[in-house]
């Protein structure tokens, strides 16, 4: 088929592997790449603030390779439907390729999008890219959906396969006549009070910061990711969350990294790091069958949990997001997410467990603050992320299993360099005193605040809610 066609990009930010860009040159003699900023038809979901610093920058890497190959990133703000339309008059394209997303409002709106685009004159073409099996592939014997991650993982295992893959254009033409485009900086991404120091530091969003990642991880942490992957002290996980958020490399890219033959990978360490793509995909095949997991528990039973009141938990809440709670290990995370718009997984869990439960705040509260201040912010992974430690989802981690962060900080910081990287004005204290809450004398001495509430009485106060509804 020649002609032109418009390539829509979203969630999808790379050249490589990338089915529809792929389809869409197959099939056209000129491609015109798109992005549109439409955060208005999804209100309660905008992206978050730290999401959107990334978007900017991965806008940016993604233009500039664009350019490289001939053409240029096109961008619009608005109705996602006007715009496609204006962009079709102006370059007189005939069709439009996008990537599917799977979030239940963005998956009504793209099938009457497609809808609408086919009646006035446009062919549609929709293709999966950012998982290795869509929610609808993997389903029990059945026929039902999985509700237990182990089972889901043994059947993604039975049923191993990796989508062809698609390589990267070395040569794009574009059209005759370039439609009207926004500059980058135009759609407003960037704070207006740049806090963003932190977040510069520590990633480089893009597709070639995606690679570089990968490439890290499997040079100096693959072989013993599972040993390391629980120590924030030391750089034993990949950082890939990001990358594979926005887009910018595939899930199918990184488990042919970790095995070229395309096969289930060699290695202890690298079959632990797929489990954990697998349940990034987990989450999705969660959040297909279950569209209502980032706002109700999935366990009925905790629909009627005892949460505090806000007008209660209100000064408590806004200490654990500042990373002033006085539980040193709970802090570290905090600031580190506060500071770099990321947190290691283990801490994830750590400060979950203490504000569902030994706040006993409700787990929405934590997933949306997740959601402003992530750079990964996907509404798959957090929402599922915190009904797993909030301990109300339908895999989920026991409510009675009450993360001690002492303990916690003890078995997986054990000589304290996480706490003090974040913690400074504990840097003095020894490995063995650090990760515990200070006295009223020696907070006093520290500038750093006690305990804003005892882990044993709270861990009591939890459980006892807890049996109030079993």
């Amino acid at each position: 088929m020649a002609g032109t066609a418009i390539v829509w990009f979203r969630n999808d930010l790379r050249l490589a592997d990338n089915p529809a860009l792929h389809h869409a040159r197959s099939a056209h003699d000129r491609v015109v790449p798109v992005f549109i900023e439409d955060s208005a038809a999804e209100p309660e979901w905008a992206r978050g603030a730290a999401s959107r610093w990334w978007l900017h920058h991965s806008l940016t890497a993604l233009d500039q390779r664009l350019r490289q190959r001939g053409v240029r990133l096109v961008v619009a703000r608005g109705d996602a439907e006007a715009e496609l339309i204006r962009i079709r008059n102006a370059s007189g394209a005939c069709a439009v390729y996008w990537n599917r997303r799977y979030e239940a409002p963005g998956v009504a709106r793209d099938r009457q999008l497609k809808k609408r685009l086919q009646e006035r004159g446009l062919t549609v073409h929709s293709h999966a890219a950012s998982l290795l099996f869509e929610p609808w592939c993997l389903r029990k014997d059945d026929d039902t959906p999985y509700r237990v991650f182990t089972p889901y993982w043994r059947r993604m295992q039975r049923e191993w396969r990796l989508p062809d893959p698609h390589p990267e254009p070395r040569r794009l033409n574009g059209p005759s006549r370039w439609p009207a485009s926004l500059d980058i900086d135009a759609l407003g991404l960037l704070p207006a009070i740049d806090w963003t120091d932190g977040l510069r530091q520590a990633w480089n969003p893009g597709e070639p910061g995606a690679r570089r990642s990968l490439e890290r991880f499997l040079g100096l942490a693959v072989a013993d990711y599972h040993h390391c992957r629980d120590r924030p002290d030391r750089a034993g996980t990949s950082r890939l969350s990001p990358h594979l958020r926005f887009g910018e490399i595939s899930s199918a890219q990184v488990a042919r990294a970790l095995q070229p033959s395309g096969e289930l990978p060699d290695g202890k360490g690298r079959l632990v790091f797929l489990s954990e793509i697998a349940w990034r995909e987990f989450s999705y095949h969660l959040l297909w069958h279950f569209p209502d997991m980032p706002e109700r528990a999935l366990d009925h039973r905790f629909r009627s949990f005892p949460w505090r009141r806000a007008d209660d938990y209100r000064g408590d809440l806004e200490a654990w997001q500042a990373g002033m709670t006085g539980v040193p290990m709970v802090d570290a995370g905090m600031r580190e997410l506060w500071a770099t718009g990321w947190m290691h997984n283990r801490l994830r869990m750590i400060v979950a467990s203490f504000l569902t439960k030994n706040l006993l705040i409700p787990w929405q509260e934590g997933a949306r603050w997740f959601w402003d201040t992530l750079v990964d912010a996907d509404l798959a992974n957090n929402s599922q992320g915190w009904q797993w430690t909030a301990g109300c989802g339908v895999d989920a981690a026991p409510y009675f299993r009450v993360f001690n962060p002492v303990l916690q900080g003890q078995r997986f910081d054990p000589d304290g360099d996480y706490v003090r990287c974040w913690c400074p004005e504990l840097k003095e204290r020894g490995s063995e005193r650090i990760h515990r809450p200070l006295s009223a004398r020696e907070s006093s001495q520290l500038g750093y605040p006690t305990a804003c509430v005892d882990l044993a009485a709270s861990r009591k106060r939890a459980l006892a809610a807890w049996q109030g509804i079993c």
